[in-house]
């Protein structure tokens, strides 16, 4: 059984935010399995998943709230960042041997569901406004950039 489960209260409305949160959470769940087994390989490998996970994440959603004109946006960056350096010292503290494996889940447990009711729940209105919106503009022509094609490029430098 999970560690954590999905409830519906942490649902944001934009789906591609939602997959994303559940994907931490199953990285979460795979923390404390691993945790639990005492495998110290796994354990590492779950951490740096999660990092890299989470900080793609904090782009996508980064991105996702520029391109809404989301006014807060800067202010949500930095409790971003912040939390990126909490993680990396743990992965730090790890890497030096240290047993950070309970306190690091406890902290991303608590800080998850925290981040996403007060936080995100903060901009979803102005991300949902502006995919209302770009659903409503005329068709583009096939040679035109989609608003998803350039977003991708934007967030992965493609």
């Amino acid at each position: 059984m999970a560690y954590l489960e999905w409830s519906p209260e942490l649902d944001t409305g934009i789906q591609a935010i939602d997959r994303q949160h559940r994907k931490i959470v199953d990285y979460i769940n795979q923390l404390h399995d691993a945790r639990l087994q005492g495998d110290r390989g796994v354990i590492g490998e779950v951490i740096n998943g999660l990092v890299d996970y989470t900080q793609s994440h904090f782009v996508f959603e980064e991105q996702m709230m520029e391109d809404a004109g989301y006014p807060l946006s800067r202010g949500h960056k930095r409790i971003h960042e912040s939390f990126i350096k909490r993680v990396a010292a743990y992965q730090q503290r790890f890497e030096a041997d240290e047993d950070v494996a309970e306190e690091l889940h406890d902290l991303l447990k608590r800080w998850l569901y925290n981040h996403i009711k007060h936080d995100d729940a903060c901009y979803v209105d102005d991300v949902l406004g502006n995919i209302e919106g770009l659903m409503k503009e005329p068709a583009k022509k096939e040679e035109e950039e989609s608003w998803v094609a350039r977003s991708l490029r934007r967030i992965f430098g493609r």
